[in-house]
């Protein structure tokens, strides 16, 4: 039988919408923004990396990254991140969610900065140094995740709560905006600089030494946003729901909100001890009972979001070399360094503008409306079916006057899934697991989702820098090809599709009634009526 729930919480949960909500979005926002910006920049920077570090004097083209060791550079942030989440996951539960968020952005900051400055005696060095450095940042950017998740979740009402956490989800397509467009205006103006006769194109493309600024300049601009939102996080107050549910202190949950909502709040202190004492509250993650309750429900969020990342990762860090493949980019030898820079941010920025951040913001608009689960499912169906329409007929897009084709439905296909998996991924392991245990749950998610990113970064590398028997002349062996890896990235979102169905619904329902948290003899029954009030297998 469900008990009542506490003034402080029933009080968040039915607060209307008001400034401190838009506030919490914004400062929680800005953290996404940047990891945004520091993941995805450096798929801007990567070909410049080869030019300036890996040129063979002499070489009949343009220098390009051996594929060990772009991997590296693309996929060390990923596996940081995936270590972050974990940990920072965990800790923000052991800790408390405002403890651990400063420690978060000061990481990014200095290993922002510190991989812009990344120096050395030779290339192996300067690309070690950089590779460090891109790891540590992953590694802050990924206690990002479950802790914005979680802090929004905790702060919002109930009936717009998958707006505020999607919102916050959002501002990643902001970031990935913002990295095009400082590529672009950083390259062109470099470009107008440097523009001088022993700069002018020659038969292998040129590269000034002036280049090397360039990508420097922009993996540092990343401490800029994340340095800006330091203060404000330090002011927020810890969430009521940790404070009250897993620190236990009613006193003090009670004054935070009281101060955020502006109204009086009773303390409750002897139903948070009676709380504190029921067996529902009190399970563990190895547990029997957590696995009873919640164990369908981790399956269910770790595989759509290992699966989605594979595909979403994958597209976003090899755009440039699928766009190359298709001849929307030219090729490296008919450009000087900087103009490939600035041709590649063009089109990503364009890709980002027309269908990335658009689509966030579908979801942001639409999630109470058409509940987590028919968005998701809904994503997962058009990201198959977008894919297979580039696959099956792949080199009827190779043809010149097919390739704007081309274009417009891979972008439907980065629309689908930010109006789709991409954000319902992060929004829900942050609504459906309980408080004391609810950081850990959603690390775990997102590190599975990174998982699924590292293997799209690193596994389809190879089959986007080789993309046919032809491309041999760097040395490499073929790889799959660009058609057979949109081939497994459908099957991947297919399968996306199927594990949707493990995932809850939580529309509308306050946490402690989807955890079952303010429970005092039993679970609140579970109604499987329709996928809008579905609360998921148990």
């Amino acid at each position: 039988m469900a008990g009542e729930q506490l003034q402080v919480l029933n009080a968040l949960d039915l607060a209307k919408t008001q400034w401190y909500h838009f506030t919490a979005i914004v400062i929680a926002g800005m953290g996404f923004f940047t990891d945004a910006y520091d993941l995805f920049s450096i798929s801007l920077v990567t070909k410049l990396l080869g030019r300036i570090y890996y040129h063979v004097d002499g070489a009949a083209k343009p220098g390009i990254l051996p594929p060990n060791v772009s991997a590296a550079v693309n996929g060390v942030a990923l596996c940081g991140t995936l270590a972050g989440q974990l940990f920072f996951g965990w800790l923000g539960d052991k800790m408390g969610r405002k403890s651990v968020y400063g420690m978060t952005l000061i990481l990014m900051v200095v290993c922002s900065i510190a991989s812009g400055l990344s120096f050395g005696d030779e290339p192996k060095a300067v690309i070690a140094t950089l590779c460090f450095f891109r790891f540590w940042l992953g590694f802050g950017i990924g206690g990002d995740y479950p802790l914005s998740a979680t802090i929004m979740s905790e702060y919002a009402n109930k009936k717009t709560r998958g707006a505020f956490i999607a919102a916050v989800f959002a501002m990643q397509g902001f970031g990935i905006l913002a990295g095009g467009i400082v590529s672009l205006i950083v390259s062109a103006a470099f470009d107008h600089k440097f523009k001088a006769p022993s700069y002018q194109l020659d038969p292998v493309g040129s590269t000034v030494p002036q280049a090397d600024y360039i990508w420097r300049i922009i993996l540092m601009f990343g401490a800029v946003p994340a340095g800006l939102t330091y203060y404000w996080r330090m002011k927020m107050p810890e969430t009521a729901r940790y404070t009250a549910l897993v620190a236990k202190n009613a006193k003090k949950a009670a004054a935070d909100m009281s101060k955020v909502l502006q109204v009086d709040i009773e303390a409750e202190e002897s139903k948070v001890e009676k709380l504190a004492t029921e067996p529902t509250n009190s399970f563990g993650l190895f547990s029997k009972e957590f696995a009873k309750r919640h164990g369908l429900h981790l399956i269910g969020t770790t595989t759509t979001w290992f699966l989605l990342d594979i595909a979403f990762y994958s597209q976003n860090l090899f755009q440039k070399d699928i766009f190359s493949a298709i001849g929307w980019i030219p090729k490296a030898e008919t450009m000087n360094a900087v103009q490939e820079v600035y041709r590649i941010a063009k089109a990503q920025t364009l890709i980002a503008l027309c269908s990335t951040v658009p689509g966030y913001w579908f979801t942001v608009a639409l999630i109470d409306y058409m509940g987590r689960f028919a968005i998701q499912l809904m994503g997962f169906f058009f990201m198959t079916v977008f894919m297979f329409a580039l696959a099956i007929p792949y080199h009827h897009w190779t043809l010149k006057p097919n390739r704007i084709g081309f274009v417009v439905i891979y972008s439907f296909t980065f629309f689908f899934a930010n109006f789709g998996p991409n954000a319902t991924t992060f929004v829900v392991p942050a609504e459906i697991f309980p408080a004391r245990l609810r950081s850990t749950c959603h690390g775990i998610s997102a590190a599975s989702g990174k998982a699924g990113a590292i293997i799209g970064a690193f596994g389809f590398l190879y089959a986007a820098q080789n993309q046919d028997k032809t491309k041999t002349d760097a040395g490499y062996p073929p790889g799959i090809g660009v058609k057979n890896s949109l081939i497994v990235l459908g099957v991947v979102n297919f399968l996306g599709m199927l594990f949707t169905f493990l995932v809850p619904e939580p529309k509308g329902k306050s946490l402690e009634e989807l955890t079952g948290e303010n429970d005092q003899e039993d679970r609140p029954q579970v109604d499987q009526q329709s996928p809008s009030t579905r609360t998921g297998p148990v």
